[in-house]
């Protein structure tokens, strides 16, 4: 076939600790009932479908589903199918991906880390131990919505953390909470040959151990400037940005001899948007209102390992712990 839907349901995933996605919303599992109202719905409008094709294992029953299918474009069977699921998933739960069938499985990905990798905003984290996450958190979410300039937000998040302890990095260096999934997407995709980047416009005092981690092989961030034990309220320049992060999807395309077609990109904020519209799968996920209007691809409702999914990857294929 030359299509695949690729239907992923929402896991139940509980995480301690603070974060915007600190629970995954509880989904009803894939059926094969509700599979079959979907082929229903493509072979409706002259398509050709093929047999389902789990993608889970016996322990994770109903996860996730491919869907093969000719004669339609992607985005007719996308819209096809989210309409035949409404019966099954009034309330949501469930992800709906369309796309070639052919080089599914990127040779390059590029992840974004606050609110993607990891569960929260660092900066905003941070901005608690000087009792002001709220204000701070307040110019985050704008910023990352696309209704600020995100140099001018970064600038400004900062400076109001001006003396704030070098230790303050640290303690909140511990509250973080990895998203469910994202260590096995990179150690899955770097075992079949892949090369990962963690790229962000917070910082790498956060980025390189949360790289670290999870194993991506390079690590990008700003530098957040420290003397004398404190903040100085200064971010390094040139600062780390929607053009840097389009960039770097672009150069290691080029660097490891791949087209864009061959490239995943993933991230919730608009400085991730351009990387996300250029990248062959470009991913929205749990985004900005902003950011999933503008993306090819969203996962609402998934963990990371939708991401694995979505290339057509077999639970038992993935690299775990």
């Amino acid at each position: 076939m030359s299509f695949v839907l690729t239907l992923i349901a929402a896991p139940r995933v509980e995480i301690p600790g603070p974060g915007s996605l600190g629970r995954f919303p509880e989904g009803v599992p894939l059926t094969a009932k509700a599979i079959d109202a979907v082929r229903a719905a493509l072979a409706a409008l002259g398509a050709e479908t093929s047999a389902p094709d789990w993608l889970d294992t016996p322990e994770a029953p109903g996860s996730a589903c491919d869907v093969g299918f000719d004669h339609l474009a992607p985005d007719q069977a996308d819209a096809a199918a989210r309409a035949a699921l409404d019966s099954f998933y009034p309330n949501g739960g469930l992800d709906v991906i369309a796309q070639s069938s052919q080089g599914r499985k990127k040779t390059v990905f590029v992840a974004d880390m606050d609110s993607t990798i990891v569960t929260a905003e660092t900066l905003d984290e941070m901005a608690a131990y000087a009792g002001i996450k709220d204000h701070i958190a307040a110019i985050t979410a704008r910023a990352m919505n696309g209704e600020l300039d995100f140099k001018s937000a970064l600038r400004e998040r900062v400076g109001l953390l001006k003396g704030l302890p070098a230790d303050t990095i640290t303690k909140t260096l511990e509250q973080i909470r990895f998203t469910p999934g994202g260590r096995a997407v990179v150690r899955t995709m770097r075992a079949n040959g892949a090369t990962t980047v963690l790229i962000s416009g917070g910082f790498l005092p956060f980025a390189k151990p949360v790289g670290k981690h999870c194993g991506f092989d390079r690590v990008f961030a700003n530098d957040l400037i420290v003397k004398n034990d404190a903040l100085t309220g200064e971010v390094g320049e040139p600062i780390l940005d929607r053009d840097a992060k389009l960039a770097t999807l672009v150069a290691t395309a080029t660097e490891t001899g791949v087209g864009l077609d061959a490239t995943l990109a993933v991230g919730d904020g608009a400085n991730d948007l351009p990387m996300i519209q250029a990248a062959g799968l470009g991913v929205a996920f749990h985004g900005k209102p902003t950011v999933v209007a503008g993306a090819r691809a969203a996962l609402n409702w998934s963990d990371l390992t939708g991401l694995l999914f979505a290339q057509g990857y077999h639970r038992d294929a993935f690299v775990c712990d």
